[in-house]
């Protein structure tokens, strides 16, 4: 006998307006609509990067009243709130720089791979990261958080 077979499939992610999280998330970083459905007083809004498809997608959910709007960029209470991997990071970092997305940090080498810490227009925290084993060659090889501060 088998146990559950289960995997995260989409999160909501809070943004001010959907046509601005449209236009900086498909527009400028590629994401691909899955789902655009209207109904009525909302959307169901579910995007996903360009890639195979394997993790779980976003549901764009519109602020409505002001503990949500309270919440734009702010759901993960400052932390790093989404991890975007990419197959090969100086590709996408320099692409999404020539797009005006705005680092927080230059790349730095960890143990888990290649990482840099972005902010979306809506201030939500991201990690722009190529784990190691998908960047086993990359140069400078990984460091500890106290090599890299040193």
């Amino acid at each position: 006998m088998t146990g559950p077979q289960q995997s995260l499939f989409a999160l909501t992610l809070v943004v001010p307006e959907y046509e601005a999280a449209l236009a900086f998330y498909v527009r400028t970083l590629g994401f691909r609509v899955l789902e655009d459905v209207d109904q009525g007083t909302k959307r169901w809004i579910r995007i996903a990067p360009p890639g195979p498809g394997n993790g779980a997608s976003l549901v764009l959910g519109r602020a409505t009243g002001a503990q949500q709007r309270a919440a734009v960029g702010a759901q993960s209470g400052g932390r790093v709130f989404l991890f975007l991997e990419t197959d090969d990071f100086a590709r996408d970092h320099a692409a999404m720089l020539a797009a005006g997305v705005s680092f927080e940090e230059a790349p730095r080498h960890e143990s888990y791979g290649i990482v840099a810490v972005w902010r979306d227009p809506f201030g939500n925290r991201w990690d722009l990261l190529q784990r190691h084993d998908a960047a086993a060659g990359c140069p400078g090889g990984p460091q500890t958080s106290t090599e890299r501060l040193n």
